[in-house]
């Protein structure tokens, strides 16, 4: 087995759920009187709720509020946990990598309920040596903690290693891990904001990355 990981944030990269968790925040945050822009919500998405909240609301916020917004969130995307899906080659990339022998390990802010959902609709579980979750790092994306514990698990170094992402928090944590980070356009950030925030190579989707792989930092790894 290769020892350079092939690491995958989860949410808009294997499984397209950005705009689900764009309107369940917004309309959480909508309960809780406050008045964000979709648009805004959309470009926090990615980040841990903690984070997420201090992106949108400040530091200054009260945060005693917190907990009850984060849990009204959970509740209205947990409605939508039965009609997850992933994108078009996602299960093909991660079943091709694991034949290739490179151990496959997700990153990501979801636990519980709504990491069995996501693992659920991807439906690879054979392909998937690790998982590393938001309740295993003291920081969240974009600081390197994720990526560093998910090449931890399989005993993989930085250098060599992948870190495909939708997001900027993603291609910011990927560099700060030494990582090569690969960014995908399925999350609905554009390509410019992704290789201004450090993504290596852009692709369209997954399958796009499918397609080509063996040209990429991902397949020669």
């Amino acid at each position: 087995m290769s020892t350079h990981a092939a690491v995958f944030d989860v949410d808009g990269t294997l499984v397209d759920t950005n705009h689900v968790h764009t309107v369940c925040w917004w309309e959480a945050l909508r309960q809780a009187g406050h008045r964000v822009s979709m648009t805004a919500v959309h470009g926090a998405i990615g980040l841990g709720s903690s984070d997420l909240l201090e992106h949108l609301l400040g530091a200054d916020r009260d945060r005693d509020e917190d907990s009850a917004i984060s849990a009204a969130h959970k509740a209205l995307y947990g409605t939508w946990h039965e009609h997850l899906a992933p994108f078009d080659g996602a299960r093909d990339l991660l079943r091709r990598l694991h034949a290739d022998g490179r151990p496959v390990v997700l990153a990501t802010s979801a636990s519980g309920p709504e990491l069995k959902a996501l693992r659920a609709a991807i439906d690879a579980d054979e392909a998937i040596t690790a998982t590393a979750s938001a309740d295993d790092v003291d920081a969240g994306k974009p600081a390197p903690d994720p990526v560093h514990h998910a090449l931890e698990l399989v005993g993989a170094p930085a250098e060599g290693s992948v870190f495909v992402g939708d997001s900027v928090w993603d291609m910011r944590a990927g560099r700060r891990a030494g990582v090569v980070p690969i960014a995908v356009l399925s999350g609905g950030v554009c390509r410019a904001e992704l290789e201004d925030a450090g993504a290596a190579e852009v692709y369209a989707d997954t399958a796009d990355l499918l397609r080509n792989l063996d040209s990429s930092a991902l397949g020669r790894g």
